[in-house]
């Protein structure tokens, strides 16, 4: 359920510099056609961590899986910009439907589904895959079902407990009923997760069906060779008349793993032979930017979408100076947003932030609630800091990682928090322990950067984890603003109950007047393809990765 951002992105040139940049974010392809066969090759520098529905947990692992090797009861419609965060049936007829305000969730499967053997898919199927996910032995994925479904904190998956989970219920062999402990109606969206495939009992090989998932969607596993090499094939028993979403335009779908990313630009900037029909798995290097934005050919191949995830610069409000939300508010103008964003590897992976909730769940407007200009307003905020008595300046601690870009990400800041009279001395610590060091209460500097997240498009699977001070704990906390605050705390339980936007909205406001955190980006996901694919856009979700449902190749 908790998902910071990544940390991880070399330094790179300022794309503004680059060769503007502002137009080449969204690159939705080449506008043609989208036609069937041929074979699509991703290029990947490593190997998925998970490919069984009920351990894929990583954003780009999870568009892959759900939109080529298994379905779910919803997915999301596959559409760029804030109409693909649009939850559409997938195996079931509907969204669900609730008689009691969410409490209870019934879905009915459609006619005519079927695994890669030919075989039914029931709604046993379904129940067996969702149980599969609580097992202790299988432990990666999700934890939605674990924690809302009545009596999943004692239920111990399929392998230990043959009697099954009373909470969800199958009535017949194509209706499924999930019992919650608390109403929600954020549930639909939850069913889109890899858990809510269903998975054959007698097809079940635990640990190892990793290596080898039972397909329920339009791809069936050929070969995989970890680390090196994983093909895919049609499965000839999938019905596009039962799929409203995946086109399933290539014959193959061929991973090549294990390469530099460095390479992987080379190759699709050089777009020669199949890599004219390749795409980028995940992020493109920044050092390979300003070869991709200074060239028009390559420039229209380039694809970047605002994701669910926003970064920030954190202050611990459970020590001076920022116990003060005076000091708090003056930092939200003395930070330069540009210069951190050039830091973090320019226009193309991040919008700048003017609020906390992605503009995903502000109705796809972005909140700019202070309207700072974007290099900040150094004077505004010795302003503020004079009214707050701290006219003789600051001196405070910046914890950041021990990356090059992590460094370059710290004097940006402290460069620009000079400006207003506050002293930053950088603390860096390695990579591998950043989140240990920042989620320790008592040894948590005043200032860290951090970022979240959401696993659906909506503001409760993102305000709640990162700013309810009830859930602050002693070591691996995420409320690394340290805010306890009894009026947020309570509006965050009014607008859970209430499931409004507008109330998250309104909220994500009042934070921003408490002001535990400067938002810095909105983060986007730099991706690349060649010249011969079709329906390339970064998709809303999985963190703007592209959406697999509807690429192919002419």
């Amino acid at each position: 359920m908790r998902r910071p951002v990544r940390t991880c992105f070399a330094l790179a040139l300022s794309l503004a510099v680059a060769g503007g940049a502002s137009a080449a974010c969204g690159s939705g392809g080449d506008g043609a056609a989208a036609e069937t066969g041929g074979t699509l090759t991703v290029l990947f520098n490593e190997d998925f961590a998970h490919l069984d529905p009920q351990r894929n947990y990583v954003m780009f692992a999870m568009d892959f899986g759900t939109r080529l090797l298994y379905r779910t009861l919803t997915t999301y419609a596959a559409k760029p910009g804030q109409a693909g965060t649009e939850v559409v049936p997938d195996l079931a007829t509907g969204t669900g439907t609730t008689a009691d305000n969410g409490r209870t969730w019934t879905f009915h499967l459609k006619p005519g589904l079927k695994f890669e053997d030919g075989s039914p898919i029931t709604s046993a199927d379904v129940k067996y895959g969702v149980e599969r996910s609580f097992a202790p032995d299988l432990p990666e994925g999700p934890g939605y079902a674990r924690t809302m479904l009545a009596g999943g904190d004692r239920y111990k998956g399929p392998y230990q407990d043959k009697g099954g989970l009373a909470s969800i219920r199958t009535p017949d062999a194509r209706t499924i009923v999930f019992q919650l402990k608390e109403p929600s109606m954020d549930w639909p969206k939850i069913t889109t997760l890899p858990t809510f495939a269903p998975v054959p009992k007698a097809k079940d090989t635990g640990v190892n069906f990793d290596r080898r998932p039972f397909s329920s969607g339009p791809y069936k596993v050929e070969s995989y060779d970890r680390g090196k090499r994983l093909a895919l094939v049609r499965n000839p028993h999938w019905s596009k008349a039962t799929d409203g979403v995946r086109q399933a335009n290539p014959d193959r779908i061929v991973v090549e793993e294990g390469i530099a990313q460095p390479t992987i630009d080379q190759r699709l900037i050089a777009d020669q032979g199949k890599d004219q029909r390749a795409v980028t798995l995940y992020s493109v290097a920044p050092a390979s930017m300003p070869r991709i934005l200074t060239r028009p050919d390559v420039k229209k191949r380039f694809v970047s979408a605002t994701s669910l995830c926003t970064r920030f610069l954190a202050m611990n409000t459970s020590k001076p100076p920022f116990d003060d939300p005076k000091v708090r508010q003056a930092m939200q103008f003395a930070v330069d947003k540009e210069a951190y964003r050039t830091a973090h590897g320019g226009s193309g992976v991040g919008e700048l932030a003017g609020s906390y909730l992605p503009p995903a769940m502000t109705g796809g407007r972005a909140q700019d609630v202070y309207k700072a200009p974007p290099t900040g307003d150094p004077a505004k905020a010795r302003q503020l800091l004079a009214a707050a008595g701290e006219s003789a300046g600051l001196s405070v601690r910046l914890t950041t990682t021990s990356t090059e870009q992590g460094k370059a990400e710290a004097e940006a800041v402290q460069q620009a928090l000079a400006r207003a009279g506050v002293k930053v001395q950088i603390n860096s610590v390695a990579k591998s322990v950043y989140y240990d060091a920042i989620g320790d209460i008592e040894k948590e500097d005043e200032l860290v950067f951090y970022g979240w997240c959401a696993d659906y498009p909506s503001a409760g699977s993102f305000i709640p984890p990162i700013f309810d001070g009830r859930t602050i704990a002693p070591k691996g906390n995420t409320v690394v603003s340290q805010l306890d605050d009894k009026g947020i705390n309570a509006k965050i339980d009014a607008a859970v109950q209430a499931n409004d936007p507008a109330r998250w909205q309104a909220l994500d406001r009042d934070l921003m007047g408490l002001s535990p955190m400067v938002p810095l980006i909105h983060d986007k996901l730099p991706l690349l393809h060649g010249s011969k694919v079709t329906g390339a856009f970064g998709h809303p979700i999985w963190e703007g990765e592209l959406d697999f449902a509807v690429l192919g190749v002419k």
